[in-house]
C-alpha cells in the first residue's frame, strides 16, 4: 500500500477508495471523523434520544464499513451518506415499536426554506407548525424523500443516484408524498 499524502486534505471519494482497496480500519477513522457529527445530527432527528442517537450513529458507521464498496460516486459521498443515514434511520423507526415510534421526530430547523417554483403546492404558505406536525404523521419514506428534497435541498438527479431509482420514480414519490402532506395538513390538523 502507497502512503496517501496529507490525508486530511485528500477529497471523500479518494479516501473512500483506498478505504475499499485496503480495507483500512484506520483510514476509515478519517472518514468517521468527518461525518460523526452529521451523521449524529440526523440520527438524533429521528431518535430524539441522546443515547438513542449515539447507537445508531454506531450503527450507521458499522453497516457504512461492510457496505462501502457499493458507492460508485454517482453523487458527492457527503449526499451517499446522507441518503444511508436516511435510509437507516428510516428502517429504525419502521421496525420499532409503536410506542418508540411515537418518540419519533425529526429535526425541522430548516423547514422554513421549504418551496418549489416548479410545483402546484407551495409548503412556504402553510404554518410552520402545523406542517411539522402533518410531517410526523406521513410514513418514514415519504418523510425521508421530502427531507432530502426539501431540508437538504438535493436535486432530483442527487436524489435519483443516491436512491438508485430513476427520474420519474423520484418526481412520482416526491408528488406522491407531498400530495399525502398536504391531505394530512388540510384534513388532520386545525
Amino acid at each position: 500500500m502507497e502512503p496517501l499524502k496529507d490525508i486530511h486534505n485528500i477529497t471523500d471519494e479518494a479516501l473512500v477508495r483506498a478505504i475499499v482497496k485496503n480495507n483500512d480500519t484506520l483510514l476509515f477513522e478519517v472518514l468517521y471523523d468527518r461525518y460523526a457529527n452529521l451523521v449524529y445530527n440526523k440520527c438524533y432527528g429521528f431518535a430524539k434520544d441522546s443515547d438513542e442517537a449515539k447507537d445508531l450513529t454506531q450503527d450507521v458507521f458499522l453497516k457504512l464499513f461492510v457496505k462501502l464498496a457499493s458507492f460508485k460516486e454517482k453523487s458527492k459521498f457527503s449526499t451517499w451518506l446522507y441518503a444511508f443515514t436516511y435510509n437507516h434511520c428510516v428502517n429504525y423507526v419502521t421496525r420499532n415499536t409503536a410506542k418508540k415510534f411515537e418518540k419519533q421526530s425529526v429535526d425541522y430547523a430548516d423547514i422554513e426554506n421549504i418551496s418549489e417554483e416548479v410545483d402546484d403546492v407551495d409548503f412556504s404558505d402553510m404554518r410552520l407548525d402545523k406542517l411539522k406536525q402533518a410531517l410526523e404523521l406521513v410514513s418514514p419514506d415519504e418523510k425521508m424523500i421530502l427531507l432530502l428534497k426539501y431540508q437538504d435541498n438535493l436535486s432530483i438527479k442527487e436524489i435519483e443516484s443516491v436512491l438508485d431509482i430513476g427520474e420519474s420514480a423520484v418526481k412520482m414519490r416526491i408528488k406522491r408524498a407531498k400530495d399525502k402532506l398536504l391531505t394530512v395538513y388540510e384534513n388532520n390538523l386545525v
